[in-house]
Order: C-alpha cells, then structure tokens, then sequence
C-alpha cells in the first residue's frame, strides 16, 4: 500500500513538472510586458507609416511571416543576410519575391530604442503580420510571444518545404500537414491571397501553353485571361505585377474566395483550391463557405495564423536575441 501511494505520488509530480515546464516554455501574449511594455505600440506605428508609405507593404510584411515559420519554424532565419548558396532570400520562394526587409529594419531600430536587446526578431515579425492584416480591415487576434531568433538560415529548406504556386493540391496539403497544419488551415491561410500582387512569373504559365495544351488553363475566366496577357505579354522579364485579389486588392476580406467561385484566382495554387478534382472533397467546401461568411473566414484565419505562429519556435536559453536581424550576434 505504501509503494502504492509513493508510486502514485511520485507519478503525480512527474506529470506535475511537465505541465509545469511545458507550460513554461509555451508562447504567451503578455512575454515582454514588464521588460517591454510599449512593444505593441511601438511596432504598430512603424507598420502603419509603412502601409501609408506603400499599401502593399501589408501584404508582403504577412508573407515575410509564413515563408519564415513554413522553414526551421518561427524562428526569423529568413532575414539572415548571406550568399546565393546560403541566405533563405535567394531560395526560389523568396529571391526577387519577398521584400519589406527593410521596414522590419525600421521596425526592430525603434523597437531597440525602446527597449534593448529584449525583443526577438521572430517576434517582431509576427506581430508586425497581425498588424498587417487589422489595418488592412482584416482580424484582429492576440499575438503569442516569446520566440528567440535562430542561429542560422536554411537553404536547403526554404527550397522545399515551402508551398509554390505551381504545387498540385496534394503537395500544398502534405506541406502544411508536415508543419503541424490541417485542410482548414490551407484554406484559410491561402486567403491572405485577399491583399497584395503578383509576379507574371508566377501565373504566366497559366495564360497560354498551359500543361502543354497550347491554350490558357481552362480553370481561369477567358475574360482575366485577356487582361492578364496585356499586363503579362510574351516579351515580358515576368517582373511586372497583378492584384491576388482583383478589384479588392488592398482590403483584407472575404473577396478572394468569391473570385474563385468564378474562375478568377490568380495563382495556379489559388484556384485549385476550388477547381481541382482533388479539392471536391477537401478544400473546395471550405472555400465556398467562406465566400458567404466573411466572419467565419477571419475566426478561421486568426486561429491559423496562431498556430502557424506556434510552429517550432525557440524558447528559453535556445537561439538567440538578435541586435540586427539581418545577422548574428
């Protein structure tokens, strides 16, 4: 009997200290309010004289986010400076493609004038992504924080591991499923697609010798596939840029999937989510609930980007605090 109750016992406080450690080296949103009470504000004055610089920078500040979690985790290894065989930016993903590097310069400069060397890069740019979004009209949610900055970037994984515009759906699920992300997520993280442009280099393949067939993709609307050849021609170095989001490029709604109702997602990747064989019993249902409710779309959208926020960060004494984000200490 008491070897029952000390094994019971001792039982109890084992499970005691892992809900207490695991608790411990969870996210939080109130991380930095004593040793860094004004962060919040701080950062949203910076990303608001940004978008009111350039409206586009919302959109772009939000996938500087997801290519930095989808690789080694929320760890801000993305604004590593480096090489063409090293920095995660000259990875196929980001080279020519990701930008408003420098406004998270701006961003971690003031944040450091506030308060120095406390707030990790990772962190900067998750709440600079939420910012991104509410003022673009989209949700509103509380940013966990607590990340520490990695060590080093990853080439070779930012090559694969993120999801390409020219992916089957398929390869866009398995992706998010190998972060810890579901169908649901795909769907509603793909509606960030509601803000921002487009290269002609990552949809000009869908306007005229699709898949071999010497014809446009016949899943896109004949009538965009004209004004997509005028903004795209042939000549093109696939530099010039079209709205993911026609004709509500710079609100965040719900906008992106009616399009996609119609034939009017820009990205290969975009409209499969509706018109693909595959997306019948997976994404496609999603896609059109959310073309009816707005406020589903943006409850959704907010617990994705938590999640996303949540994938492997560094806690604790792990990584580090960077000074400059585009290095090391």
């Amino acid at each position: 009997m008491k070897k029952h109750c000390s094994f019971v016992l001792h039982s109890q406080i084992v499970i005691f200290l892992i809900l207490f450690v695991g608790v411990n080296s969870q996210l939080t949103p109130d991380f930095y309010s004593k040793t860094c009470p004004n962060l919040l504000r701080v950062v949203r004055k910076e990303v608001q004289n940004a978008i009111k610089n350039e409206m586009r920078m919302a959109a772009s500040l939000l996938r500087l986010h997801f290519h930095d979690c989808f690789v080694s985790g929320c760890d801000a290894s993305l604004l590593l400076d480096g090489n063409s065989t090293t920095s995660e930016k000259f990875t196929p993903a980001n080279l020519n493609s990701a930008r408003g590097f420098e406004v998270l310069d701006n961003i971690k400069t003031a944040v450091e004038n506030a308060c120095s060397g406390v707030v990790s890069c990772a962190d900067i740019i998750a709440i600079a992504a939420r910012d991104s979004v509410l003022l673009s009209g989209g949700p509103f949610w509380k940013v966990l924080l607590g990340r520490r900055d990695g060590l080093a970037a990853n080439f070779s994984g930012s090559s694969t591991a993120l999801p390409a515009p020219f992916d089957p759906l398929n390869t866009i699920i398995s992706k998010f499923k190998a972060v810890g992300l579901n169908i649901t997520d795909v769907v509603s993280l793909s509606g960030s697609h509601t803000i921002g442009l487009a290269r002609c280099t990552s949809f000009d393949s869908r306007l005229r010798n699709f898949n071999g067939t010497s014809s446009p993709d016949t899943t896109l609307d004949t009538t965009l596939v004209s004004e997509l050849q005028n903004v795209c021609p042939s000549t093109s170095d696939g530099n010039n840029t079209a709205p993911l989001d026609r004709n509500s490029t710079d609100l965040f709604d719900n906008h992106y999937f009616k399009n996609l109702l119609i034939g009017r997602g820009l990205l290969e990747s975009d409209q499969i989510l509706f018109s693909s064989n595959d997306a019948i019993a997976t994404t496609k249902p999603i896609v059109e609930t959310y073309s009816n409710n707005s406020k589903l779309f943006f409850n959704d959208f907010a617990n994705s980007m938590i999640k996303m926020g949540n994938i492997s960060p560094l806690t604790g004494s792990d990584g580090e605090v960077r000074k400059n984000c585009r290095v090391v200490n």
